[in-house]
């Protein structure tokens, strides 16, 4: 989606709406802070948008990350579960980056739960 001559402020708001699911480390759920930045950003397309988009990525990596523990039953969660964190990682600092140059990104495997 292609989103023409987005101002400052909503591409520090889309970048926000990505960075802020490191709210995680101080121990709420990393789907807190986007979904807190899309109810703020509604009225802006490319933050509310990109809010969005990293709300569902959470969702997303919340689930895999689960699946993950469970499979450390089968042994093979023990190489899933550092793989799903570190993606998580990644993926959450290329989409600020993305989302503060004003590109609309849109994750891997993401399952859409938010529309």
């Amino acid at each position: 989606m292609t989103y023409p001559a987005t101002t400052t402020d909503e591409r520090n708001w889309a970048a926000i709406g990505h960075l802020s699911a490191f709210v995680q480390f101080l121990g709420i759920p990393s789907f807190v802070g986007p979904l807190v930045v899309w109810l703020m950003k509604k009225d802006e397309p490319f933050a509310s948008d990109q809010a969005k988009e990293a709300l569902n990525f959470n969702i997303s990596m919340a689930i895999y990350f689960v699946v993950s523990l469970v499979a450390i039953i089968l042994l093979v969660g023990l190489v899933l579960v550092p793989v799903v964190a570190i993606s998580w990682f990644i993926l959450v600092i290329v989409a600020t980056l993305k989302a503060s140059n004003g590109e609309a990104y849109r994750h891997p495997m993401t399952l859409r739960f938010v529309n």
